[in-house]
C-alpha cells in the first residue's frame, strides 16, 4: 500500500526529534498536522462568473480534490454584493492528499516563487495554527500559464494540534517548512 513521503518522514524523523525537543513521554504527546485549508477570495467575481469557474477549476487541479465556492453571508452596497453571492473558492485536505500536497508546497512550489527568501514566521495564531498567503497561482506546476484568465493569490492555513505555536513552529520546521532566518 502506498503512503505517502511526508507522511513516513513525519512517523520516522519528525516524532523522534520532537520528542527529544519537548520531552514528550508519549509519542501520543507529539503535535501533527490535521488538516490543510486553501482559500482564495474571487472579488472579481461580482461582475464576471466565468472568473469563479476557471478559480474553482485551477483550485481543483492544485489540490487534487473537488473545491467549492463560497458565498457571501452579508449585503455590503459599497462592493455591490448582495447576500448568497458566490464569491470565493475553498477545499480542505486531509490526510493522504494533505501530505501530498504539503510535500509539492514545500519542494516544488515555494521555490518557483521569485525573490524567495522563505516564508514569513509570524503568520501563527497562538493555538498552533499557521496560515501565510501566495502572492500567484503560477507557482504550482499544475496550473497551465496559457489558460489562465486572471492572476490570483490565495490564503494556505495549515491546522495542528500543537498546544503551542513554539511546538507548531518546531513541527514545521522538521517537515521542511523554509522559514525565514
Amino acid at each position: 500500500m502506498y503512503t505517502p513521503r511526508l507522511k513516513e518522514k513525519y512517523h520516522k524523523e519528525v516524532v523522534p526529534a520532537l520528542m527529544k525537543q519537548f520531552n514528550y513521554s508519549s509519542i501520543m504527546e507529539v503535535p501533527k498536522i490535521v488538516k490543510i485549508s486553501l482559500n482564495q477570495g474571487v472579488g472579481s467575481a461580482i461582475s464576471d462568473k466565468k472568473i469563479l469557474d476557471s478559480a474553482v477549476d485551477e483550485m481543483t487541479s492544485i489540490a487534487g480534490q473537488k473545491a467549492v465556492k463560497t458565498v457571501s453571508k452579508k449585503d455590503i452596497s459599497n462592493f455591490k454584493l448582495r447576500k448568497g453571492m458566490a464569491i470565493g473558492v475553498r477545499v480542505t485536505l486531509r490526510r493522504e492528499r494533505m501530505y501530498e500536497f504539503l510535500d509539492r508546497l514545500i519542494s516544488i512550489s515555494l521555490p518557483r516563487v521569485r525573490d524567495f527568501r522563505g516564508i514569513n514566521d509570524k503568520g501563527f495564531d497562538g493555538r498552533g495554527n499557521y496560515s501565510f498567503g501566495i502572492t500567484e497561482q503560477l507557482i504550482f506546476p499544475e496550473i497551465v500559464i496559457d489558460k489562465v484568465t486572471k492572476i490570483q493569490g490565495m490564503n494556505i492555513t495549515i491546522v495542528t494540534n500543537a498546544k503551542t505555536d513554539a511546538e507548531a513552529f518546531a513541527l514545521l520546521k522538521e517537515f521542511g517548512l523554509p522559514f525565514k532566518n
